[in-house]
């Protein structure tokens, strides 16, 4: 492709930091000072209390919803977007919640405020946010009304690291959010994710849920304590809170969280440079420009018609194609999740059809890549390719 949508992801100096690390004798690999010493100072960019590092994204999603699951054995609802990867309403299904989903708003592509509001109900355990590919999906109407009704916010920032509300990083903002570290994201542990919070029991419990529900996963004594005295017939090596998962990172997974931080802010700026470029650039008159940029921090070049048009959307396929530009449709998990058989019989028949922000997007709606080394030339060559279809 000569316009993938991601490119040198991982720099040399990231393998030679791995490689320093292999060259000990007898080098630690599985987690230990550097999965620690990433969480820390991840935590502090991000500026929240509390981070745990995981083999994924979608174990974020999954181990935070686990949490939820333990607050409410007898379930309920949780609000999710249509337009988002398939682990948010996975992680909801397989924790014995039901899915109640929110049409988007098209300026942010993240799930629309009085849509969500709508939806509430005496069932809702949680509001799971997705910041679709670096907008911020927040408004100040959806924190206030949430923290007024009690109401969890968990935000899916695995598109969006850096992303701001506020001037404060989104992730920092609700109860709980997940982070994805997968190769064509901002930065790259080669898979790998972060569940981040400032409340301290949920921390204590996903570094147990992280590691089988091991109780000596826990890095609080009192919690520690508190199993031991009512379980003084167990190994205290071998207590098990919860039936949980193993979903842990390794030392070379935060060796390059660590090198690959240090320059994440830099990769946010040129990110957003791009983006203004690429908007500026495009044929407005056919494709939507007027997305909320402010604190945006830009996964990738969002491609939507402004209007239904079959034939455009497959001259400019064709055209993408015969040029070398790798591209996505339906954008963010593929467009509208619940036309996903494995959401069959657990929405009604039709149930799609009632999206039609995301019903859009999935058949007028790409993305394509934008990375820190995009040339101005190449964003020139690539809208000009997309214009002249």
């Amino acid at each position: 492709m000569k316009f993938p949508l991601m490119r040198n992801n991982i720099l040399r100096e990231d393998l030679d930091a791995v490689i320093e690390h292999l060259k000990q004798d007898d080098p630690i690999l599985t987690h230990g000072a550097n999965v620690r010493a990433f969480e820390a100072e991840w935590s502090e960019w991000l500026g929240v209390k509390y981070s745990v590092f995981v083999n994924s994204g979608a174990s974020a999603n999954l181990l935070t919803m686990a949490i939820l699951k333990i607050r409410h054995p007898e379930g309920g609802e949780i609000i999710v977007p249509p337009l988002t990867w398939i682990s948010d309403v996975a992680s909801v299904l397989q924790n014995g919640f039901t899915p109640v989903f929110a049409d988007i708003d098209p300026s942010t592509l993240a799930m629309d405020t009085t849509q969500i509001l709508n939806k509430i109900t005496d069932k809702t355990r949680a509001v799971f946010l997705t910041h679709v590919q670096g907008f911020d999906g927040l408004t100040d109407e959806l924190i206030d009304e949430l923290q007024r009704r009690n109401i969890p916010l968990i935000e899916d920032v695995c598109e969006s690291h850096g992303a701001t509300h506020n001037g404060k990083r989104v992730g920092s903002i609700g109860w709980i959010s997940n982070f994805s570290y997968y190769y064509a994201h901002h930065m790259s542990t080669i898979e790998g994710g972060m569940v981040c919070t400032n409340d301290p029991e949920v921390y204590q419990q996903i570094r147990m849920l992280r590691s089988h529900g091991m109780v000596r996963e826990s890095n609080d004594e009192n919690v520690r304590a508190a199993y031991l005295a009512e379980n003084p017939e167990l190994n205290p090596d071998f207590i098990f809170a919860y039936p949980a998962y193993n979903v842990r990172n390794t030392e070379i997974g935060g060796i390059m969280g660590r090198s690959q931080l240090k320059r994440l802010d830099y990769i946010v700026e040129r990110r957003t440079e791009n983006l203004l470029r690429f908007l500026k650039k495009i044929d407005a008159s056919k494709y939507r420009t007027d997305f909320k940029l402010e604190g945006s921090s830009n996964y990738a070049f969002n491609l939507i018609l402004k209007d239904p048009d079959d034939g455009l959307v497959d001259r400019l396929m064709q055209k993408m194609r015969e040029s070398g530009v790798e591209f996505r449709r339906g954008s963010a998990g593929g467009g509208n999740q619940i036309r996903q058989p494995y959401l069959k019989g657990i929405v009604p028949s039709g149930h799609h059809l009632e999206f039609l922000e995301t019903e859009h997007v999935h058949f007028y709606g790409f993305y394509i890549g934008n990375f820190p080394d995009l040339k101005n030339e190449e964003i020139d060559a690539l809208c000009a390719i997309i214009n002249s279809a």
